[in-house]
């Protein structure tokens, strides 16, 4: 098994206290202790669906975000890749854009996610394993 290089960590659902510090240590041990690079997924798996919203974290990023409240990174509760509400022409239709997010994942040589939220998001993870 080859050793892992590059983390995403995203934050899915509703909000609550402690994804920043959940995040925040994902970061520090993720960095500090097996030299990965780590990058941010904003907005949950939409941002695994959508261009641009991928940024990298490090220390700095992760500076003095414990007594912040909410998520640095944002969220979302509607963002299922594998039933997708899109905006089109004819009014919104649903996809399936779970291979855009295996895509988008291998753009940034993302080889394992941190997915941190509750049941429905880690049901989503589930469906994309």
């Amino acid at each position: 098994m080859s050793k892992i290089k590059r983390l995403g960590v995203l934050t899915g659902g509703g909000d609550c206290p402690g994804l920043n510090a959940v995040i925040r240590a994902v970061v520090k041990s993720a960095i500090h202790n097996f030299g990965m690079e780590v990058l941010g997924i904003e907005n949950g798996f939409e941002g695994l669906v959508f261009p641009g919203k991928i940024k990298p974290l490090g220390y700095e990023e992760v500076k003095g975000i414990l007594p912040r409240g909410g998520t640095i990174l944002g969220s979302s509760n509607r963002a299922n890749p594998c039933a997708m509400p899109v905006k089109k022409p004819q009014g919104e239709v649903v996809l399936d854009c779970s291979k855009q997010v295996i895509a988008r994942c291998e753009e940034y040589g993302i080889e394992a996610l941190v997915v941190i939220g509750g049941d429905g998001t880690l049901k989503i993870a589930k469906e994309l394993k």
